[in-house]
């Protein structure tokens, strides 16, 4: 500050300025002195961090030094030195200083909010022609970083703004940067954001990993020039030897999500190698662009996918394609043409068993060798499906059943069938089983096939979280606990952290009858067994401890289940 002071404290008019502002003041001196007498009469200016180029231009033009102190002593009242004080009294007046730091910080970012101006933000980089310090320093501090966030979302065109994202992307700390359109403004930000989405997708576990792309996908599709931008990127990445094949999964859904909110099907065909297969092309556009499948271009499909110089299997291989075709196959009250069924089956099954081994932009070798079973395989069950069967019925058809689920295209069109049925609001008040036919396929479903052990969780925490409001109290309850049931098998099978954290939600959120938290520990203390994982005893280990949940499971000594439980998870910790 002494610095700064002695450079302009030369007020017999002698200033050295540029000679651009200096014919400038000339021309107008009368009204540049009015304009810093104003600015000098207002409150507090001399907090100001533009006061000494005000003071530059105001002695270049004949300010007087009297004036000037006058006005700026006259007009100081103190403001930020007051907020000090107060802030001072509180804490020794008992307050923690961590408190009263965020009281006085959030108020100023309400204020900054309630108060900020774009055009007056951009003119600090015209006024001090570099970047200030105090905006390096400001960005080391998170709470002041998301103020920067809010203000770029309001004022996507503030220059200022743009360049203290780029800033704050430059100083690592792309991976706060969520918001939409403030991460799209420049291609670098972006970048690194993109970059930083693909690390965590990768890092992540299994259960968490959709959450993470679903938020990248809603980034990715604010605009034409992200989303292409990013398909390519991928597209690129895909063609790696290691990780290609999660690039490719991550930009499926990516293109599912824009799908949702425009028709991508031009960019989609474009990047998938579509373009030297005109005809296959045409009849795939036209069905994902009216996103229903048509008997015409299902027949051109089948016609180029049974030739002998058939195209890639990869462009069968688009996820909007094949719930189309998973959806006429399997959820009932769908009708297919009897003499289209045959090629609707083809493709499905083609799509889910071909393979190709290729070597650069030739194919090696196109394997069939499990088409036909797949064929037979989605055939049965299909027919099956379509019988309309009752649950009591549908138990003679079990062990077909139970043959073909281990086809991960029978186990798919399995789920959306079971999905449909057990979904009807009158399906559990006719049923007369405790566990239906249709929810025990799924637990075959859950064995053989890992992949699909989120799909099928969450169709359970839909059906347990239903009203049923046709269902008696009693019924109802017994109703949930087959459920959980099912999701104990889950959590046998390998998908222990997902149906753990759900229950926790369920016993936080305190809106499920205790007994049905209770009847779960007991049911998973009887199934698991040591070795525990960190993570596991970090999320079932409270749930076993709480009183109202375990308190009558409990004996006087150590045998019982639960007390086995926490002493074998507490000598973990020690």
């Amino acid at each position: 500050m002494e610095d700064d002071y002695d450079e302009y404290r030369r007020w017999d008019g002698d200033v050295d300025v540029e000679a651009d502002d200096n014919d400038d003041i000339l021309e107008n001196p009368q009204e540049t002195l009015t304009q810093c007498l104003e600015k000098f009469s207002s409150a507090d200016y001399i907090m100001e961090p533009g006061i000494f180029s005000q003071l530059k231009r105001y002695f270049q033009v004949g300010g007087t030094p009297e004036h000037v102190i006058e006005l700026l002593s006259k007009n100081y009242i103190g403001v930020a030195q007051m907020a000090n004080m107060v802030a001072e009294w509180l804490i020794l007046g008992g307050v923690a200083v961590g408190e009263v730091q965020s009281f006085v910080e959030n108020h100023l970012k309400d204020m900054v909010l309630k108060t900020f101006d774009p055009k007056k933000a951009d003119t600090i980089f015209s006024e001090e022609g570099e970047t200030p310090a105090w905006l390096t320093e400001m960005i080391e501090h998170k709470i002041w970083r998301s103020l920067i966030y809010r203000l770029a979302e309001e004022y996507p065109d503030c220059l200022m703004l743009n360049f203290t994202i780029k800033l704050i992307s430059d100083a690592g700390y792309q991976g706060e940067i969520t918001s939409i359109s403030t991460a799209s403004q420049q291609i670098e930000v972006y970048s690194r954001i993109l970059k930083n989405f693909i690390t965590e997708s990768i890092k992540t576990s299994s259960e968490n990993r959709q959450n993470t792309i679903q938020e990248c996908a809603k980034m990715v599709c604010h605009s034409q020039h992200t989303y292409v931008f990013t398909l390519v990127a991928l597209q690129v990445l895909a063609k790696e030897t290691n990780g290609g094949v999660n690039m490719k999964r991550f930009s499926q859904e990516i293109t599912r999500c824009a799908q949702e909110r425009n028709d991508v099907t031009p960019i989609t065909m474009a990047l998938n190698g579509a373009a030297p297969y005109d005809q296959p092309c045409a009849a795939l556009s036209s069905m994902l662009s009216r996103n229903a499948l048509n008997p015409a271009d299902i027949n051109v499909l089948h016609k180029h996918y049974s030739s002998t110089d058939s195209p890639p299997v990869s462009l069968l291989r688009i996820p909007q394609f094949l719930e189309l075709l998973v959806q006429a196959l399997f959820k009932p009250g769908m009708k297919l043409n009897p003499e289209y069924k045959p090629k609707y089956i083809y493709l499905y099954a083609y799509s889910a068993s071909v393979y190709e081994v290729t070597s650069g932009k030739k194919r090696k070798v196109i394997n069939k060798d499990d088409l036909k079973s797949t064929i037979q395989a989605v055939d049965k069950v299909h027919s099956i499906c379509n019988m309309n069967k009752s649950s009591t019925e549908l138990i003679a058809e079990v062990a077909t059943i139970y043959h073909c689920i281990r086809y991960p295209a029978v186990a798919v069109g399995l789920i959306c069938w079971v999905e449909s049925t057990v979904t009807e609001p009158s399906f559990f008040k006719l049923c007369t089983e405790h566990t239906p036919t249709h929810l025990a396929l799924l637990d075959e479903v859950v064995t053989c096939h890992p992949q699909l052990h989120n799909i099928i969780l969450k169709l359970f925490v839909s059906l347990f979280e239903s009203k049923q409001d046709e269902l008696e109290i009693l019924v109802h309850l017994e109703m949930k606990k087959m459920l959980l049931d099912r999701m104990v098998n889950l959590l046998c099978c390998g998908c222990v952290v997902p149906v753990i954290k759900y229950i926790e939600q369920c016993w936080h959120r305190g809106d499920t009858d205790i007994s049905l938290i209770r009847y779960f520990v007991t049911e998973a203390l009887e199934a698991v067994s040591p070795p525990y994982s960190v993570e596991f005893v970090d999320l079932f280990l409270p749930i076993v401890e709480n009183e109202e949940i375990t308190g009558t499971m409990r004996c006087d000594g150590e045998n019982d289940p639960v007390s086995e439980f926490i002493v074998h998870c507490k000598g973990m910790t020690i």
